[in-house]
Parts: structure tokens; C-alpha cells; sequence
């Protein structure tokens, strides 16, 4: 149910995924199209958030509706009335409850109940006996019949081959047009499943070409503070913009790169000088605000943060170590004064994380030795 339907939302701060699908509900006599929300932690949304149980007391009761009356008025708000004519439902409130609690799985990275299925077909094909061939027979029943087709991801065979292996020589499948599972179609099944095996295992070993998706190193959080001096060893407090670090851009000096893109966003070249002076970078902020910004300033600023960052990490090699330190990770900046620059407990765009990951990968760039691009 997930697939490319991601959302969220915030409670306390905290981002908590989630996804969606569409949904009817019956307020009235009448039945609306809405969206329902499924979230990690086991609320969903339609018409308010409720519990798992709450939500099933709702599909009892049928306010949340799965069937359809014929000529029953509808709407989709501000977009169309109908009434239903020769209404088709694929759902039952029994199977739209069994997604439900197979999304929660799949938002916490819990075993749903496809996956539990192939573990128990896994451990029939290790030991084929007919215990562990019931248990896997069990375990398939208890997939949602709607999401059994996608069970092997291959639209193809679909769950033939899973539904013939549990059944067995002479026996029957849940589809009633199957027939009895003879002993030819059970060897295609078992012929089916251990190619499979062989694609699996092949696959784990390959080394994707462009490497990981995802980082492996912990994230890292800048957290929001207010440095006053440098200091020896300032760790990942030096990677914040507002540590006093002086750069040198276009052979005029700054305190430190806030200094800097303060001074950078203001109009007239006076009021530059006077926040690029300023005692603190929340002084500097301060400065800024209260002149004209230059024109467009929103459509630039993110280039000349970059090359401002670039000029940092090059003019401070002991920085740039604790940048590079920080491997691959997710660099997460929290900036109580800007959701663009800031994540803000998710809340924000981060792209001051992602522009510190993009020159961290380029200062790697450069000690690779990888030249002509």
C-alpha cells in the first residue's frame, strides 16, 4: 500500500511517515471520496485521527464503506456528484483492515504479511514436509487476497506458483477455476521457485554500479547554537555557517560565512560593509533585515552559500578533516531563523545539510584525485 504514496505528519516535533489512499466514507447517507492516511505509529486518518481498533469499529459500522448501494449519491468535494450505478467493490472491510495493518509493518520496516508468507515457503522448500507446507499454506491464506498477486513481484506468473506450491500434488488452490493441482504444474512451481533462489542469491552478491542509495554512516545533527570565539577543537561546532571562521571572498574579508551571506543578500554596498562588520552573526542577520535585500536574492542564494562553503573548507583544512569526518552521513542543520536553511525537526528543507553534503563530496573529490569534470 505504500508504494510512491509518502507523507507525514508532526506530532511533538518528531516527523512520523506515513502514506495514503483513496477511500470512501459514508457521512449522512452520502458517500464521499477522501483520503485515508496510515502513519508509522499506528494513527490513521479519515475524517480523524484514530487507533487501529478505532478504525475497524469504523469499517463495521460501515462509515468508512467498502459496498455500495445502487443509486447511492456520492461526492467528491468541489469536484463532482454522482449516484452509483451498478456499483463494484474489490474490497471487503475485512481485507481493507488487513492492508491497513500491513502498511503499519512496512512504514516501522516489520515484517508484513507477504513477507512472513515467503519466510514460511523459505522454510517448506528447506524441509518439505507437510507441516511446514500447511504452515506456509496458512501464512498465504493470511496475506490480503487483494495484495496476493503482488506477493513474488512478478506480474507475470503473478502467485500461481504460490498458491500450486502450498496446495500440493492433488490439491486445490483458493482460485476455483484452478482446478486440482496436478503433479506437472506442482514441478513448474517448484522449478519456478528454485530459479528464483538462484536470481536471489545472485543478486545479493552484486555490487550495485553507482553504489549505495542510502548512507551508511549515523546521521549527523548540527543542533543550533550560537558560537562566540573559535576554539581549538571545535568538533562539528565549527561546521555550523556562524562559527568564526574568517573566509576571504572576492578579496574582501568576513568573520565567518553568516557574515558573509548577510552581507552578500543586502542591496546597497554600504550597508554591506556595515554587516559584514558586525559583532555576531546574529547581529549580522539583524543588519540585513532591517535594508532593501538585492533583487532575486532567493533565486541565488543557494549558489552563493555554496560558494561560500567552498571558500571555508578550503581556506580551513582543520574544518574541512571534521567535514570529511563525517563520512556519508545525512547532515541534518537546524536554523530556528530559516525552515529553508534549517530541517527543524522536519519541519524545514535542510539545504543547508544538503549543501555541506554536496562540498564534503567534492573536497573527497579533489583528494581522489579525480580530475577533468
Amino acid at each position: 500500500m505504500i508504494g510512491n504514496r509518502t507523507t507525514h505528519r508532526t506530532a511533538d516535533g518528531v516527523r512520523i511517515p506515513g502514506t495514503w489512499r483513496h477511500a470512501f466514507i459514508r457521512n449522512g447517507g452520502q458517500y464521499f471520496l477522501t483520503d485515508l492516511f496510515v502513519y508509522a505509529d499506528g494513527l490513521i486518518d479519515c475524517w480523524g485521527l484514530v487507533t487501529v481498533g478505532e478504525f475497524e469499529e469504523k469499517l463495521r459500522t460501515g462509515w468508512v464503506a467498502t459496498s455500495f448501494p445502487e443509486g447511492a449519491e456520492a461526492s467528491a468535494h468541489e469536484l463532482a456528484d454522482w449516484k452509483f450505478s451498478e456499483p463494484e467493490s474489490w474490497l471487503t472491510p475485512e481485507l481493507l483492515l488487513a492492508e491497513v495493518r500491513d502498511t503499519i509493518d512496512q512504514l516501522n520496516g516489520r515484517p508484513d504479511s507477504t513477507d512472513r508468507c515467503l519466510a514460511a515457503v523459505d522454510a517448506f522448500l528447506a524441509d518439505r514436509t507437510e507441516e511446514k507446507r500447511a504452515v506456509a499454506r496458512a501464512a498465504f491464506l493470511a496475506v490480503p487476497e487483494s495484495q496476493r498477486r503482488f506477493a513474488l513481484g512478478d506480474m507475470d506468473s503473478k502467485d500461481w506458483p504460490l498458491r500450486v506450491l502450498v496446495a500440493g500434488p492433488g490439491g486445490r488452490t483458493y482460485l476455483s477455476y484452478d482446478g486440482t493441482v496436478t503433479q506437472q504444474n506442482y514441478d513448474r512451481a517448484l522449478a519456478y521457485f528454485e530459479e528464483r533462489a538462484r536470481w536471489r542469491a545472485k543478486r545479493a552478491s552484486e555490487v550495485p554500479a553507482d553504489g549505495p542509495a542510502t548512507p551508511h554512516a549515523p546521521a549527523v545533527q548540527l543542533y543550533h547554537s550560537y558560537p562566540g570565539k573559535p576554539v581549538a577543537d571545535p568538533g562539528k561546532l565549527g561546521l555550523r555557517h556562524d562559527y568564526p571562521a574568517p573566509i576571504a571572498v572576492a578579496d574582501t574579508g568576513y568573520p565567518s560565512v553568516a557574515h558573509a551571506y548577510w552581507a552578500l543578500s543586502v542591496a546597497e554596498p554600504g550597508a554591506r560593509h556595515t554587516v559584514a562588520a558586525a559583532e555576531n552573526a546574529a547581529a549580522a542577520r539583524t543588519l540585513a533585515a532591517g535594508v532593501p535585500r538585492r533583487e532575486d536574492w532567493e533565486h541565488v542564494r543557494t549558489a552563493v552559500m555554496t560558494h561560500l562553503l567552498r571558500a571555508k573548507y578550503d581556506q580551513h583544512p582543520e574544518l574541512a578533516e571534521v567535514l570529511l569526518a563525517t563520512d556519508d552521513a545525512t547532515v541534518i542543520y537546524d536554523d530556528v531563523n530559516s525552515e529553508f536553511w534549517g530541517d527543524n525537526g522536519g519541519r524545514g528543507r535542510n539545504w543547508s545539510g544538503r549543501v555541506l553534503e554536496l562540498v564534503r563530496s567534492e573536497l573527497r573529490m579533489r583528494r581522489a584525485g579525480i580530475t577533468g569534470v
